[in-house]
């Protein structure tokens, strides 16, 4: 995998900050909701090699950045924890560890204090575990609208507050997905790919 350039340790602070550049907008939409599935809902265990891409969104809903700053990942998803490690120039500046109950996770001292791990794994829970799953754990009111290659969350008044776009139908964790949280003002793009020794 690639290294992260020099220049990228400032805007994988933003990347991290999932939800720190929320600000209210002049049409304020929902918050999105804190999710904290159990692992074993995912029904499959997978190492996933991944690139994660942060594209700033203007907060008058304008076009997103062409370009944005990058983060090295390390996922490993079994029936008994989330677990994930990012990287910056080989360094690790986060890790996140999921049972089911207790969310642990450690960060570079070079991190700010708004870093969230809870949002981390509210967004790797939004985009692969499945439907059904995040229906039942989210509040009442809220739908989560899916196709063969797309997600939509909305809130309890129908404002789409997350669109997700996949690359493939199936299985989505392989090659490209995109997260845009319209709520919080952010675009995630998910380069994804299983660790080679679990490849076919």
């Amino acid at each position: 995998m690639r290294r992260v350039n020099r220049w990228g340790c400032c805007g994988v602070l933003c990347l991290l900050l999932l939800t720190g550049c929320a600000t209210r907008s002049p049409a304020p939409v929902a918050a999105v909701p804190p999710l904290q599935l159990a692992p074993a809902t995912l029904g499959s265990s997978l190492t996933l090699v991944q690139r994660l891409t942060v594209l700033k969104v203007p907060r008058n809903g304008g076009e997103a950045a062409s370009t944005g700053r990058s983060i090295d990942v390390l996922l490993e998803l079994d029936p008994a924890r989330v677990r994930l490690a990012g990287f910056v120039m080989n360094q690790r500046v986060l890790t996140l560890d999921y049972d089911g109950k207790t969310l642990r996770s450690q960060r570079h001292p070079l991190l700010p204090m708004e870093v969230d791990a809870a949002h981390v794994l509210r967004d790797v829970q939004l985009v692969y575990w499945p439907a059904s799953a995040l229906q039942a754990a989210l509040p009442p009111g809220w739908t989560l609208d899916e196709s063969e290659r797309a997600r939509v969350l909305r809130s309890r008044d129908g404002r789409a507050v997350v669109n997700i776009r996949y690359a493939a139908s199936a299985p989505r964790w392989i090659g490209t997905a995109e997260l845009d949280n319209v709520a919080e003002h952010y675009r995630l793009r998910i380069e994804s790919a299983l660790q080679p020794e679990e490849a076919p």
